[in-house]
């Protein structure tokens, strides 16, 4: 379950995930046309587990995908996501996020960074990515 909220002139996306109830964030916002996708991993909220917790591939697959639906709770299209950033712990991982990323977002080149090296949240994390977009 999700809901949307109204206030302060912006549409708030919010789900079930726990990090979000916690510590006070939505996944994602809108303001106008500009939408931001807060840091999204593959934790799955109904059972509390790492979803793909041994691939960073299968994280970045349901990643993106949760990317895409959060844009699209708030009216617009995977073809409104601009720009992303990703954050992953190694170059092995960077390689098969970056297979799963084009795979997903081939046909419309979005800009990107992948940041590599990093310690998320919970050791299972491979990958957390942030997502802007702009529906015209």
């Amino acid at each position: 379950m999700s809901i949307t909220l109204e206030k302060n002139g912006a549409t708030y996306f919010r789900t079930q995930n726990p990090f979000e109830k916690n510590f006070g964030f939505s996944r994602a916002v809108r303001k106008g046309p500009f939408i931001f996708v807060g840091g999204t991993t593959s934790f799955d909220p109904e059972s509390g587990e790492m979803m793909h917790a041994d691939s960073a591939y299968g994280q970045a697959k349901v990643i993106f995908e949760t990317i895409i639906k959060s844009v699209e709770a708030l009216g617009g299209k995977k073809t409104d996501i601009l720009k992303l950033k990703l954050f992953t712990t190694t170059m092995e991982c960077g390689m098969e996020v970056g297979k799963a990323f084009k795979e997903i977002f081939e046909e419309i080149h979005p800009a990107a960074i992948l940041i590599l090296g990093v310690t998320l949240a919970s050791p299972e994390m491979k990958l957390e990515v942030e997502a802007e977009a702009v529906v015209l």
